[in-house]
């Protein structure tokens, strides 16, 4: 599939401060993009380059095959076929729904205004709203129109910066899908900026783990969570405990749950390079700790958080390691009590002692 957007090697820097630090991507044609990275990791920056906001002083960005950006040339975003949905959604209070999403659309002949405009109220279901002022509309449905007019002049990419920021948890979940659902509904490439985890699974095809100005792992959700490629993304993706062990033979490590097999080596780790007995670090997610009242393996519940059908425990071995374990509810333990548990991990990730 071809290329839609390229980021090669950028690099932006304030005041000899090293914002973005020699960043490239890739992003297909009808691809969801995501930057997902705590807060002061560079990504809204990396998407206001993108925009044409901000200036690059090395590197090259290319948008459907067209240098937009480099150290010597910067398009003005009115230029890029750029859309924008900004986190406050930036409606026009005096304009109505049918008017903030037509804004755009100036060049277009009335019918065509009025066909297009008619065409994304329907998508993003504001058919009852169309005459609404933005103070009319919930939090909810203005960031539908904000959707809907960035996406009315048919941008070649569409960039959302932190857009479900403001709206509480239940709609932000359920408004991640809709979004993505039009946005594969318009044939739109689009990247995404957000913090939030379950954001980036809910919209985009492929995420860029940020931190401090570098995307550590482009990739998709799946290979994130189950593969991270360093300790950083194994730590910031999902929930998970490192667990010391050492090598028993090439494919078997000793943890004080039991023996993991067929590791996963990190690229911290080269397979041909270890030894008998060397110290390893072994990735445990809280779904790989399974309860077994059977099991002669005991640990202390130290902590519990209800999340309905589950609930997350965290669990205190003897040797003082601790543990997340993610259990049927039913099974409702109380804080100090011992539990029987047991490892089913047919798949883990091994970093490098050496490396922590």
């Amino acid at each position: 599939m071809e290329s839609l957007l390229k980021l090669t090697q950028i690099h932006q820097s304030y005041h000899q401060q090293e914002i973005i630090k020699h960043l490239s991507l890739v992003l297909k044609k009808g691809e969801i993009g995501c930057l997902l990275g705590p807060s002061g990791c560079g990504k809204t920056t990396v998407l206001r380059c993108i925009a044409g906001f901000e200036s690059i002083s090395s590197g090259e960005i290319t948008i459907n095959g067209k240098i937009v950006c480099n150290a010597d040339f910067n398009l003005p975003p009115e230029q890029r076929r750029i859309g924008m949905v900004f986190q406050d959604y930036a409606l026009f209070p005096h304009l109505s729904v049918s008017a903030n999403i037509g804004f755009g659309l100036q060049q277009y002949t009335k019918a065509e205004r009025t066909h297009r405009i008619n065409e994304l109220i329907t998508t993003v279901g504001l058919t009852e709203a169309s005459d609404r002022y933005p103070h009319e509309l919930s939090g909810g449905q203005q960031q539908r129109v904000a959707l809907a007019r960035a996406l009315a002049p048919r941008p070649d990419l569409l960039l959302l910066d932190e857009p479900f920021s403001n709206l509480d948890i239940s709609l932000r979940e359920r408004l991640s899908l809709e979004v993505r659902d039009i946005l594969k509904d318009q044939h739109t490439t689009a990247i995404l900026v957000t913090h939030d985890q379950t954001e980036a699974f809910s919209v985009a095809d492929v995420i860029g783990v940020m931190h401090q100005g570098e995307i550590l792992q482009w990739d998709t959700a799946y290979n994130l969570y189950h593969h991270p490629t360093n300790r950083f993304v194994a730590q910031f993706i999902g929930q998970g405990t490192f667990v010391p062990g050492h090598f028993i033979s090439p494919e078997k490590i000793q943890i004080a749950l039991g023996i993991v097999e067929n590791p996963d080596y990190s690229d911290y780790f080269e397979q041909s390079k270890h030894t008998t007995n060397e110290a390893v670090d072994v990735l445990l997610r809280p779904d790989d700790i399974v309860y077994n009242e059977a099991s002669t393996l005991q640990a202390t519940v130290v902590n519990k958080a209800f999340r309905g059908a589950n609930i997350l425990y965290t669990l205190k071995l003897s040797s003082g390691q601790t543990l997340l374990s993610l259990i049927p509810s039913h099974h409702n333990h109380s804080i100090g009590e011992s539990i029987g548990i047991q490892l089913a991990a047919d798949h883990v990730v091994v970093f490098s002692r050496e490396k922590m």
